[in-house]
């Protein structure tokens, strides 16, 4: 059932999120779900299943995209696939923590809770956070200099506000990577760094 039931929930988020260019879309599910299976392999006490499914559906309901209340997209899918309500409230729950506005400063109780909030944080930052910044910048009509104070408003702090040491570990290269960027962009437009 496990396989079945994440290869269900990858159809689900494709049709949820068609024509999505914002940075949100299935791709960036896609990645997320990736990037859980590159942290889970240090913790294989993790639940695979709920992590998977977390990961897969944690923009399902993102109040930036969808008018939801209770997770209902989310839920919906779950429990169209007979999942019991237990871990169906348990992935909400996951789901829940994964926004950094809404949960700056808060770690996940569970460790499937701190993976997928951590794989989220990761495609937050280095080159594909850099150009989901801007994806979203042009959709939401803000200047370029918004966009860029975004960095400093949230990407830039990601680095030290994750869970696990192996997103740690992948966060390394990605923070920098995007120093070097600012560095640039300032050079580029003979602005001072901040």
């Amino acid at each position: 059932m496990s396989k079945k039931i994440i290869d269900e929930a990858i159809e689900y988020v494709k049709e949820l999120f068609e024509g999505n260019s914002d940075g949100h879309g299935v791709d960036h599910a896609m990645r997320v779900y990736r990037n859980t299976q590159v942290i889970m392999e240090k913790y294989p006490e993790a639940d695979s299943v709920v992590v998977a499914l977390a990961a897969l559906l944690h923009d399902a309901d993102d109040h930036k995209l969808f008018n939801t209340d209770n997770n209902a997209n989310a839920r919906g899918f779950l429990e169209k696939n007979g999942l019991p309500i237990e871990k169906i409230d348990y992935i909400c729950q996951i789901i829940n923590s994964v926004s950094f506005s809404h949960n700056r400063g808060k770690i996940p109780d569970t460790i499937e809770g701190k993976i997928v909030q951590d794989a989220d944080r990761i495609d937050a930052i280095g080159a594909i956070g850099i150009a989901r910044t801007f994806a979203y910048g042009g959709k939401a009509g803000r200047l370029l200099g918004d966009s860029i104070k975004h960095f400093y408003d949230k990407l830039l702090l990601l680095k030290e506000e994750l869970n696990t040491d192996s997103a740690k570990e992948l966060a390394q290269k990605r923070h920098d990577y995007m120093v070097e960027f600012l560095k640039e962009y300032y050079a580029e437009t003979g602005e001072e760094l901040p």
